[in-house]
């Protein structure tokens, strides 16, 4: 699965060290993107050509260094953000998911 992610353009981005309030941390972000291009030509003779690329970053937490040793310290914002929708999600599908099942 993590190849096929990859493939996908779907990876984790660190970014670089900084010192804050005495603790070293590392920011860690989920990061997936893509890319398009195509072109065309119609009857009469036009044509066109195009390409495109996107991307996005949700910010996952930041790891920290310092006298207790290194740990995750994951952002509470983007949690709550991607579990909120989640959940609501399953709490609607699970009851339709076990009526099914039972037929």
């Amino acid at each position: 699965m993590k190849h096929y992610a990859e493939l996908q353009g779907v990876r984790l981005a660190y970014g670089e060290p900084v010192e804050l309030g005495g603790e070293r941390v590392v920011p860690v972000a989920f990061w997936a993107g893509g890319a398009g291009g195509g072109e065309g030509h119609d009857e009469s003779g036009g044509g066109g050509e195009g390409a495109g690329y996107g991307g996005v970053a949700l910010p996952l937490g930041v790891y920290v260094g310092d006298a207790y040793g290194v740990r995750f310290r994951p952002n509470l914002i983007a949690l709550l953000a991607v579990l909120t929708p989640l959940s609501l999600v399953a709490g609607w599908a699970l009851p339709r998911l076990i009526k099914a099942l039972k037929r």
